[in-house]
């Protein structure tokens, strides 16, 4: 299961750990920053090793995971767990419990597009509700 080295590549780690479903959408949020390793963006081929702090940005949460064992593979879900800490903030999860509680907009099919007035009537819901 652990390399051999003790160290590996930072996109590799996050598709085997199950983050991300695919190896390149890991590189791709790499490349646009949404990873960061003890507070440092990387690139998709920086290495991690047991012990690192790895930041993920998915809006609207950062979740924070410790590398606690380094997969090459992907393996089942529950080695997959073993190999990595959640340690996220109450705070960050708390974000997305206030995003469930947006209220949705919902329009009944066959009714169309709101009229003006319908329009206004609903941005002025809104701005209150905020």
């Amino acid at each position: 299961m652990n390399t051999e080295a003790g160290a590996l590549r930072i996109d590799k780690w996050l598709w085997a750990v199950r983050i991300f479903k695919t190896r390149s959408l890991a590189a791709q949020n790499c490349k646009k920053g949404r990873i960061l390793i003890n507070d440092q963006q990387v690139k998709p081929s920086h290495q991690v090793k047991v012990g690192d702090v790895v930041t993920v940005k998915k809006r609207p949460v950062f979740y924070k995971y410790r590398v606690t064992g380094l997969l090459a593979k992907r393996q089942s879900a529950t080695i997959a767990r073993e190999n990595l800490e959640d340690i996220t903030p109450d705070k960050e999860l708390k974000k997305l419990d206030v995003q469930k509680q947006i209220i949705q907009e919902h329009r009944p099919k066959g009714r169309g597009r709101p009229t003006k007035k319908e329009r206004r009537e609903l941005d002025k819901f809104k701005k209150k509700g905020l």
